[in-house]
Order: C-alpha cells, then sequence, then structure tokens
C-alpha cells in the first residue's frame, strides 16, 4: 500500500531560502521524503480531480457512442470513443473525448491534467478514434507548451464549453506565459491519420 501524504509548507533557515513542500510517500512500513522547492512545486504536473457528474456523463456518453450515436459537446465540439493500449495492462481503454479542430487539425486537450487516458497515449504513440459506426487509427503527438497553451487560447476564445474552460485556469484575457503554462498542466495531442 502506498501512501503520499503533502505535508506543510516550511522554510529553510537560512536567510533568503525560498519556501519548499515536503511530499513524503509510505510503503509498507518504508519512509521516503523528496523535498520541492516553490519554483518546482508550481509547475509540477499533477490530475485535476475529476467531478462526479463528469464520471456519471461519461458512462452515458459512452454508451450512446457505442450505440452508434452521433454525440456533440455543449458547443458543438463532436465527441468520440479513444481507445487507447494501457500502458501497464496492454489491454484496450476506453473514455469519451471532445476533439477540437483549427484549420483542418485535430487536438484533444486534456482539462483535469495528466490522467490514465494521457498517461496511455503517452506511452502508446496512437489510438483508435471511433464516432458512430466508423472507427480509424491516428497517431497521437503530444505538443509543446507553447504550441498547446496557443491550442487552448483559440479553444478558449472560440467558445469552449465553460464547465471545461474553467479547469484549464485560464480565461481568454490570459497572458500567452499562462497559456504555456496550461499546456504544460493540461497536456494538448495532436491526432494524425496513420
Amino acid at each position: 500500500m502506498v501512501k503520499s501524504l503533502l505535508r506543510d509548507q516550511t522554510t529553510c533557515h537560512k536567510k533568503g531560502s525560498s519556501p519548499v513542500f515536503i511530499l513524503m510517500t509510505e510503503c509498507v512500513g518504508h519512509r521516503r521524503h523528496r523535498i520541492y522547492t516553490e519554483d518546482e512545486r508550481e509547475y509540477m504536473a499533477t490530475a485535476s480531480p475529476v467531478p462526479r457528474f463528469v464520471r456519471l456523463g461519461n458512462v452515458v456518453t459512452t454508451t450512446l457512442l457505442r450505440a452508434g450515436f452521433k454525440v456533440a459537446a455543449p458547443g458543438g465540439y463532436p465527441m468520440y470513443l479513444l481507445t487507447v493500449r494501457g500502458r501497464k495492462s496492454g489491454q484496450p481503454r476506453t473514455t469519451p473525448i471532445v476533439i477540437i479542430e483549427q484549420d483542418g487539425k485535430r487536438y484533444v486537450g486534456s482539462p483535469y491534467g495528466i490522467v490514465d487516458w494521457v498517461r496511455n497515449l503517452r506511452a502508446a504513440g496512437a489510438a483508435l478514434l471511433t464516432r458512430g459506426r466508423r472507427t480509424e487509427e491516428v497517431r497521437a503527438t503530444e505538443l509543446p507548451p507553447t504550441e498547446a497553451g496557443r491550442v487552448l487560447k483559440r479553444s478558449i476564445e472560440g467558445g469552449i464549453p465553460s464547465f471545461l474552460g474553467k479547469y484549464f485556469e485560464v480565461t481568454a484575457e490570459s497572458s500567452p506565459e499562462e497559456f504555456e503554462r496550461a499546456g504544460q498542466l493540461h497536456p494538448v495531442f495532436l491526432f494524425e491519420k496513420k
């Protein structure tokens, strides 16, 4: 059993030192400590908790998409089933996603951070996209943070659903640096036909 605890912010006794955060991991009687500075902690990739209504909506959406219905997210964005091979089990894992189309290219962003489907897609580099009765194999390329930030900016300006937009922690008025940080914390992938 592994348990991680984030200890409170502490400050080193040296004058002018920055605050640090201690991450403590317990694993069957063993303890390991890793000390992170405030700057490291700020840019650590974390997964936002996925709200219950999204998990419930995913079950309903997956059922409809598997039945052959063409479902669209609020704002008219097409929804697909993303099937990726699990990085540990090797078994296919399926989740509903919203595809963002810009300039004839298809993108997917993760509003909840680095979650399992993101880790699986990074490891596999390819996936199956299913919409209605049509399935296609695609190659997935993760965009660098600056490019991902530009895609996110255009998506938010184009009217991404508000319940998703708030998880990216940026608005249409945010600076390019804030969008770059959002691209770092919320990976964006480019899908190309294989």
